[in-house]
């Protein structure tokens, strides 16, 4: 270590700018300088792509940080924090890069600000390999509100690929300290709702028939639900190129929310599309957890922060899960167990991720 920089291999486990994002977020909060050699290397095009790159300088304009090596295809990075500041901040992917990966590294960060902040992020709303805003706003804002603050989420504009251009824009006020989680009890099934949608060039019919088709194949599994899919237009004047896609959620009785999504692309059929989510919805439905596959990796960071013990119980552990706990252990004094769940039902593949919390407080209240 030169000095005593964190030094984090940008190579292993999941190898991606997931990575990148839970170190960088954990060096702005906790003031620890940080190097990441070998980003992105096992991708097809290795080190920081626009996306990466955006999310890296608006945690520096956010802590008055000290960025180095901050290009496109940059293979290393040295970051020095500085105080986190609340007010206004923009990200720009200026690409279709996803603005909800740039809300994943910015967001835990602004909690612990000296005062409210304004996150203006622009770029990909509904990407691909990444969570839609959607999804975002249906699903992770009300789990992750648990762990006792809040944020208002406003999509301005929609942006699809490859264009991008969409902007969202987040406020959220700092907390003094976060409150562990306990989600370990799924409940039933009470609703399941959605939405379709379809932006630019495409007809209203593909909407309607990605619905459809999704409806279907959750009958097929659920036969006494109503289940309420709304095929939509977005507004011309606030979506940006031409777009599709669908996003399922099922409600639980005890407030769990687990959900499917899927995005068209030129060729593949609408039905497809809807089946697509449909599938996936019921997956997560069927290993019993309280949170789906793509929420499981986005509650490590704030579980690592929280004061106490928080526990989820989630389908089978996905390598990005691993991933953020390696990292999130490796940088604070948090510490994860994880354990398979003594389930009535063997058949469920079911685990609990526990955290005994490192209990950050905001120097700043």
């Amino acid at each position: 270590m030169d000095g005593d920089r964190v030094e984090i291999d940008g190579g292993i486990m999941e190898g991606g700018g997931q990575i990148l994002r839970v170190s960088t977020a954990l060096s702005c909060l906790l003031g620890l300088p940080l190097r990441v050699r070998r980003i992105r290397a096992g991708r097809s095009q290795p080190g920081l792509r626009p996306q990466h790159l955006s999310g890296l300088e608006i945690v520096r304009d956010l802590c008055d940080g000290k960025l180095n090596g901050g290009e496109i295809g940059s293979t290393e990075i040295t970051f020095t924090p500085g105080k986190i500041k609340g007010g206004t901040h923009i990200a720009d992917t200026k690409t279709a890069g996803s603005v909800c990966l740039l809300m994943q590294v910015a967001m835990p960060c602004v909690l612990f600000a000296a005062s409210p902040s304004e996150l203006r992020l622009k770029g990909g709303t509904n990407a691909e390999m990444a969570p839609q805003i959607d999804y975002t706003v249906m699903v992770f804002k009300p789990i992750v509100e648990k762990f006792n603050f809040t944020f208002n989420c406003d999509i301005k504009r929609r942006g699809y690929y490859p264009q991008g251009g969409g902007e969202v824009v987040v406020q959220m006020s700092p907390v003094k300290e976060l409150s562990p989680i306990n989600l370990t009890e799924r409940g039933t099934v009470t609703k399941i709702y959605g939405r379709a949608f379809v932006a630019g060039a495409l007809p209203i019919k593909l909407a309607k028939d990605m619905s459809a088709a999704a409806v279907r194949c959750i009958r097929r599994e659920i036969r006494d639900l109503y289940i309420n899919i709304q095929p939509v237009r977005e507004p011309d004047d606030q979506a940006i190129g031409t777009g599709s896609g669908i996003i399922i959620v099922a409600e639980t009785s005890t407030g769990c929310l687990l959900a499917g999504s899927s995005l068209g692309k030129r060729g593949k059929n609408a039905d497809k599309v809807g089946i697509e989510a449909a599938e996936i919805l019921l997956q997560n439905l069927k290993h019993g957890g309280t949170v789906d596959d793509s929420l499981q990796d986005q509650l490590i960071i704030f579980m690592a922060l929280a004061k106490g013990v928080s526990r989820v119980k989630s389908g089978p552990i996905t390598l990005h899960t691993q991933t953020a706990i390696h990292f999130a252990e490796q940088l604070t004094k948090a510490k994860f167990t994880v354990t398979k769940s003594e389930e009535e039902d063997p058949s469920n593949d079911t685990y609990i991720i526990e955290c005994q919390g490192m209990g950050m407080i905001n120097p700043n209240l």
